[in-house]
């Protein structure tokens, strides 16, 4: 049934993007001065999860690379790597320059290191940026004339505002790729292409991956997530086809291994927000402040945990509801909690 597992990875990188093309063109032609030997502007890929932002920064810069193999190419996670140190020394690490560094090691000499590796460029992807909590960091690397940045975030005016004034003005001039959520035929075909790649040939088709796409809300991560999950079922009973019955019982169970993959990541500050959310039900803004600083020995700003909460709405951990004073945070129930309330 699987003949390839990795092709059924959210993190899969095609040799070939189905759609997205004039997103892969506008941010190949903000890069291209490097072929040049020039800087570049920084990039910014805005959208919301699952469409592909990540993918598609990862697929134009391989792409980049076969043009010019000195472009090195750093990718950093900002909502593990969150703090200016984390942030440098990942970058060093990518580059073999963080020998012999340590967490005492002042930030300003792992920024001079980076400054001293400027014999070729570096484009520096920093995902999940909206998770900074030192934005600095920001503005050290823009100082750098061979460091090339591609930010990915969920919305512009969030990240924008999480910004001090002189790495908001910094940061003003760049392109912007916006990415929008994937049509139900769009992310048919990426789930067939994925299928074809991943899976013996007929074993599932066309109607069941339009089934699917459905039930992903054009969230690629999600039908990817689902179509992983019912190939595996299928595996394990011994079919050679992916059945209707098997993508039914696959739809709840992918949403709620993403769910709780995302749950596991969160940092430690957000999950005691998830925490006291979850034991609470619902929990308006300011006493959720007032139990976490109690909770916790450290608490960060107001400004990082309504990141922190913004972040967790964006991934469908939690939501809103309500406007203004009447505003309460409760979280999303997943797919097993509705089928046994309906049931």
């Amino acid at each position: 049934m699987i003949v390839d597992a990795r092709v059924l990875r959210e993190d899969f990188v095609p040799s070939e993007v189905v759609h997205r093309h004039d997103e892969v063109n506008l941010l190949s032609e903000s890069l291209e001065p490097l072929l040049a030997g020039h800087g570049t502007d920084p990039a910014f890929l805005f959208g919301p999860t699952g469409v592909g932002k990540t993918c598609i920064a990862r697929y134009t810069l391989a792409q980049l690379r076969e043009q010019d193999p000195d472009v090195r190419v750093a990718y950093v996670n900002c909502w593990q790597e969150y703090t200016r140190f984390r942030v440098l020394y990942s970058l060093l690490e990518s580059i073999d320059q963080a020998v012999s560094i340590h967490r005492s090691t002042p930030k300003d000499e792992l920024f001079g290191r980076l400054d001293d590796a400027g014999d070729r460029p570096l484009v520096a992807v920093l995902d999940e940026v909206d998770q900074l909590e030192e934005t600095a960091v920001l503005y050290d690397l823009h100082r750098l004339p061979h460091v090339s940045l591609v930010l990915i975030a969920n919305r512009e005016e969030e990240l924008f505002a999480s910004f001090d004034d002189r790495v908001r003005s910094r940061l003003h001039a760049g392109t912007r790729v916006q990415f929008d959520r994937y049509g139900t035929d769009e992310l048919v075909a990426i789930l067939r292409e994925r299928a074809t790649q991943g899976l013996e040939p007929n074993a599932v088709r066309t109607e069941q991956l339009r089934t699917i796409a459905e039930a992903a809300s054009g969230d690629a991560r999600v039908g990817i997530g689902i179509l992983r999950s019912a190939a595996r079922r299928a595996k394990q009973a011994g079919d050679e086809r992916v059945t209707t019955t098997v993508i039914e019982s696959a739809i709840p169970d992918a949403r709620t291994a993403i769910r709780q993959k995302t749950v596991e990541g969160l940092l430690e500050h957000q999950r005691v927000l998830y925490d006291m959310i979850e034991d609470t039900g619902e929990i308006e803004p300011g006493t959720l402040y007032e139990r976490y600083e109690q909770r916790v020995e450290e608490p960060k700003t107001t400004r990082t945990l309504r990141n922190h909460l913004t972040k967790m709405v964006h991934y469908d951990l939690i939501e809103s509801v309500g406007k203004h004073r009447g505003r309460r945070y409760r979280l999303v129930a997943d797919d097993s909690d509705q089928s046994d309330e309906d049931s």
